[in-house]
């Protein structure tokens, strides 16, 4: 068997299966494209789950693919074990209804063996079978010449691939002998062991069941296969190394981080730990990044930013004390770049949110501790730190929560860990239920007893009317034969006009018409399988299943949109000029009254950044470029330079649209010259996620609309200030001038009554153990006066400890200051307010000099006065 890099291995296998009839595609993104019940991608099979169900049709009957998978059960074995990782790569090849189990045994023999191909000896291979398949025991064994002693029966657990009801079947997977150095020793170590010595290289499923969710299986008319190998493990194999962290693509990145460390791998348990905690997790963010996951505090954002943070954590505890991931990220794209070339093509993306996130989490880290250390101080005496206080700190602030029982255990301390679980459990339960409030209409998965191959035939791009046939209708929610006035519909049509809602672009409005009846058309939406749904409302007469329609999508509402869909293709470009090129687009919306767009960027825009990307939208409006909309290969689009929407999976033919210098992939639908878009005006900027920032603006008569509402809100100014429009500015600059006077003679009055009232406060004041102490509470003081009566405590009275407070609306505030004498006599501000405040409900701190608090009680600030003589005693 000859030494092969993962990256040769990998281009084999395709290859092989090229020569067997097979179409390979390129591995499809980590964001799931059709399955909301899935985070990320974690199988080669699961983003085909259309072409195995029927729902879409597959390019070809035979696939193949090399598909990137994250998955993160076992997260918290990651670096602990050379076994577990996040991220690996898996080879498939795929039957839609076409070969069957012969097929499948007889390739995946002959790759494995064959000199020509990985040439893996024979005699050290193993196939196993589900125990009732005697079909693929009569193809092993007679067909294959494999001896019945070598081919291993295992039970459901072991060899039936399914997942609750629907398609499934038996599995036969084909185990690779290592040697007896991986064994246990035991004489009974065979296939099937639980030690290291076998290990599955290859799984084919032989899909050919359909269970009811009941237990009973019935033939599937359509058979298929889904074959699954590693492609780590194939090269461990072939490369004859102990684990996925010495195959040479990923020892190489493990290699880096070392010479960055200082460290050496192998050198000892704890920084083999950390090396292959970094080494892991980089991969799988690089990956998930390149795909368009953003880190955040949910969902796949949650898991890329677990990963991230763990990987820097891990850096720390190797002794690195700077940002390092983004240097590991160039070993990632160089090791994978060639096989994934969306990687080199996304290098300065992928580095600037790494770069963002690590930058973060140093910031969290450091203020992390700082909060942790004050909770550890106050559990100290029950030696165990509350569960809701370590999942705050890991949930809001993002410190993990096992550097939290990492520090407690050195502290001698714990924590519920069940407790925080089920904290955990919660938040990824309101994190589900979120996501599904996002998912699909739930008429989407509905049938409407049409045959799934019946699509909508879409002709909005050319005309804006045109007749139809009604083939279905949903009355209330029912599906039903017709419709009458008042009933609120979903109508699905053979040929429309009406652009549904897509790639961020609102559907259209519009009228279906009949000679018995109308419908006002107010939203429309796609099914997965194609079908359009014409959403609204029955104004006149009667609408039936199989009527003839005629279509008509509002032309103003179009008009609208198309102004801002191509205003937001320019507005892109416009960003990426003035921001950089990481910039690219992370979901928009586009409705005809405004435009939303997020977009990739780590910093808040100035005002500056603002005004040039508005100038340059505005001036490729008005150069008066035809936009120019054409139907090319993906490979075309990319020579031309097109941008794609981050994560999408496109087909081999695509849409382009050029207007100016733009040139996008979009189906939407647009302008023919970008003059008509009028003139475009950003509203707004801000912040919606980490890494991810929002623009908001309007096209055409939006600004119409915007100028007027500004100007009346201008008139409407002038008239509270009683003058005029042009005078607004002046008269407002005079009233400022006017305002800040006041204050300061404000300033001065509060100043005065301070000083008159420190007398009063001197005379009423206690001397304990040598220090004047006072507490009081002032009725209609506010906090600033109570800062005022302060400084001047600490200035003319050295030897004083002064508790003032107020009641602020339901609030108490709390002010304590101690003059120089009285803090060498033990005084502390801090402290004093720190324990009045719990009095009050509250809490707080500050210096020894001077310290504030709040609290929640006001009934029980009397009282809490009253104890300051005691609390300032016990410090002298």
């Amino acid at each position: 068997m000859k030494y092969r890099s993962l990256n040769e291995l990998r281009e084999m296998y395709l290859a092989f299966f090229e020569t067997k009839g097979h179409l390979r595609l390129p591995s499809f993104p980590l964001i799931p494209q059709n399955d909301p019940s899935l985070l990320l991608i974690n199988s080669g099979m699961a983003p085909m789950k259309p072409f195995f169900t029927g729902e879409q049709e597959p390019p070809r009957h035979r696939v193949t693919t090399c598909q990137k998978c994250i998955r993160t059960g076992d997260i918290e074995n990651v670096g602990k074990t050379a076994r577990h990782g996040t991220f690996f790569e898996m080879l498939g090849n795929f039957s839609f209804g076409d070969y069957f189990k012969r097929e499948a045994i007889a390739w995946s023999w002959e790759f494995l063996t064959s000199p020509d191909w990985v040439g893996i000896d024979p005699d050290r291979l193993y196939p196993s079978i589900y125990e009732e398949d005697e079909e693929a025991f009569e193809i092993w064994n007679k067909e294959m010449g494999i001896p019945s002693e070598r081919i291993f029966r295992f039970g459901k657990a072991d060899n039936f691939w399914e997942h609750g009801s629907g398609p499934c079947g038996p599995c036969s997977e084909i185990y690779y002998d290592r040697g007896e150095e991986y064994g246990c020793g035991k004489p009974d170590c065979t296939v099937g062991c639980e030690c290291d010595r076998y290990m599955e290289v290859w799984n084919n499923v032989f899909s050919q069941f359909d269970n009811d969710g009941n237990g009973h299986y019935t033939e599937l008319k359509q058979k298929n296969i889904d074959t699954g190998m590693g492609l780590e493990r194939l090269a461990c194999v072939v490369q004859n190394v102990g684990s996925l962290f010495d195959v040479d693509t990923v020892r190489n990145i493990t290699n880096h981080v070392s010479e960055i460390a200082g460290k050496h791998y192998g050198e000892s348990d704890k920084t083999d730990v950390s090396l292959r905690v970094i080494t892991d997790h980089i991969r799988s963010t690089v990956m998930m990044v390149c795909d368009g996951v953003i880190p955040s505090n949910e969902g796949r954002g949650y898991v890329l930013r677990r990963l991230l943070r763990r990987a820097a954590r891990h850096g720390k505890l190797l002794g690195i004390n700077r940002p390092f991931l983004t240097e590991i990220t160039d070993t990632v794209i160089q090791e994978s770049g060639d096989a994934y070339p969306e990687l080199v093509d996304k290098s300065v993306y992928i580095h600037k949110v790494i770069e963002n996130e690590e930058a973060s989490f140093n910031k969290t880290i450091d203020s992390g501790l700082s909060m942790l250390n004050d909770l550890i101080e106050a559990s100290r005496e029950s030696k165990e730190l509350p569960a809701a206080e370590a999942f705050k700190l890991y949930d809001t602030y993002g410190f993990p929560i096992d550097l939290t029982l990492e520090i407690l255990e050195e502290r001698d301390m714990t924590t519920d860990r069940a407790e925080f679980d089920r904290l955990m459990s919660e938040q990824r339960q309101r994190a589900r239920e979120d996501r599904k409030k996002m998912g699909d209409l739930g008429w989407q998965s509905e049938d409407l007893g049409l045959d799934k191959s019946i699509k909508t035939a879409f002709d909005g791009y050319a005309t804006l009317e045109e007749t139809a046939k009604v083939l279905a209708i949903v009355c209330e929610g029912e599906p039903s034969g017709a419709a009458s006035t008042g009933e609120k519909v979903t109508i699905v049509l053979d040929h429309t006009p009406f652009y549904a809602e897509m790639g961020g672009q609102i559907g259209d409005h519009g009228v279906l018409s009949t000679k018995s009846g109308r419908v006002s058309i107010t939203d429309v939406q796609k099914t997965k399988d194609g079908k359009f749904m014409h959403i609204g409302t029955v104004t006149e007469g009667q609408i039936n299943v199989d009527d003839t329609v005629t279509a008509t999508v509002d032309t103003a509402f179009r008009q609208a949109i198309c102004r801002a869909h191509t205003a937001t293709h320019l507005l892109q470009r416009a960003l990426r000029t003035v921001l950089g090129t990481h910039v690219e687009q992370a979901g928009s919306y586009t409705a005809n009254d405004h435009i939303r767009f997020d977009f990739t960027h780590f910093a808040a825009l100035t005002e500056d950044e603002i005004q040039q990307v508005e100038t340059l939208v505005n001036d490729a409006i008005l150069s008066g470029d035809s936009v120019i909309t054409e139907e090319m290969t993906i490979d075309e689009a990319k020579k031309r330079g097109a941008m794609a929407l981050f994560g999408e999976k496109y087909g081999s033919t695509v849409r382009v649209v050029q207007a100016g210098d733009s040139v996008e992939l979009c189906g939407g639908t647009h302008l023919d010259n970008t003059a008509k878009a009028g003139v475009f005006k950003i509203i707004g900027e801000a912040s919606v996620a980490a890494g991810v920032r929002r623009i908001e603006a309007v096209t055409g008569k939006g600004v119409l609309n915007l100028m007027s509402a500004h100007q009346n809100l201008l008139s409407d100014a002038a008239k509270a200030l009683k003058t005029s429009p042009s005078e607004l500015l002046q008269k407002a600059n005079q009233t400022m001038v006017e305002l800040r006077e006041l204050s300061k003679n404000v300033d001065k009055l509060n100043t005065q009554i301070a000083n008159m009232q420190m007398v009063d406060l001197f005379n009423l004041s206690c001397d304990i153990k040598g220090v004047n102490v006072v507490a009081a509470k002032f009725d209609d003081a506010t906090p600033d006066m109570l800062r005022t009566m302060g400084d001047s405590f600490k200035e003319k009275a050295p030897n004083m400890v002064a508790v003032l407070s107020c009641v602020v609306g339901e609030k108490v505030s709390l002010l304590c200051v101690c003059g120089a004498e009285a803090i060498q006599k033990g005084a502390h501000a801090g402290k004093i307010i720190k324990e009045v405040a719990k009095l009050c409900g509250g809490g707080g701190g500050g210096k020894p000099d001077s310290a504030t608090a709040g609290g929640k009680d006001a009934s029980k600030l009397e009282m809490a006065l009253e104890a300051v003589n005691n609390i300032v005693e016990s410090l002298l």
